[in-house]
């Protein structure tokens, strides 16, 4: 619904980048005043998507999902055979709120199976909870080319776009929701509740 606005303030910014340098006088004024209507209406955006971030959060945050929800689709997902004692110890501390001890059992048990994707994305997922986003992050580009599967997939993109929504870059944010919605529509709650950590 943006993408045409976005774009057509691109252009006029692209635009303006190359006439400036060599604008004077009247020019340079109009060139001026042009930019200033887009850090205006830059600004104006950025403020109404904080406002409704901030509204989304607390409405996340009084409605009991995201963990549970979230426990629930990583479990739809094929474990092949390596339900060990510590993965099904990592996922009951998750389950728990219990990410510390969480991350250790995933932690070990990546060591020793590096391609056990599934513990991966809990690790990923602990790392998120516990608003470590940088060790979360690489968890998840990780994880994404190493697997085929849609729904551990958008899973991934989700949760970066909400890292990245964190750190309050929104243009990377929504590219990485749009990847999540076209690898896998059903995935699309927000993972966390920002106002957490």
């Amino acid at each position: 619904m943006f993408k045409h606005l976005f774009s057509t303030m691109n252009e006029v910014l692209e635009e303006i980048q190359r006439e400036y340098p060599s604008s004077a006088g009247e020019k340079k004024a109009e060139l001026d005043e042009q930019l200033q209507v887009l850090k205006s209406m830059s600004d104006e955006f950025i403020e109404a998507w904080l406002q409704f971030e901030e509204k989304l959060g607390k409405f996340y945050g009084a409605v009991p999902i995201g963990t549970q929800t979230l426990h629930n689709e990583l479990m739809e997902l094929d474990v092949a055979g390596k339900q060990t004692a510590e993965f099904v110890k990592g996922q009951g501390y998750y389950k728990l709120y219990m990410y510390d001890q969480a991350i250790q059992e995933f932690e070990a048990l990546i060591e020793r199976q590096p391609d056990f994707l599934l513990a991966r994305i809990y690790l990923a997922m602990g790392y998120l909870r516990k608003g470590e986003f940088g060790e979360a992050y690489r968890h998840f580009q990780f994880l994404l080319p190493l697997t085929n599967n849609t729904k551990m997939k958008a899973i991934s993109y989700n949760a970066m776009g909400c890292i990245q929504v964190q750190n309050q870059n929104m243009e990377k944010a929504f590219e990485y929701f749009q990847k999540a919605y076209h690898t896998d529509p059903s995935c699309m709650e927000p993972l966390i509740n920002l106002d957490e950590s």
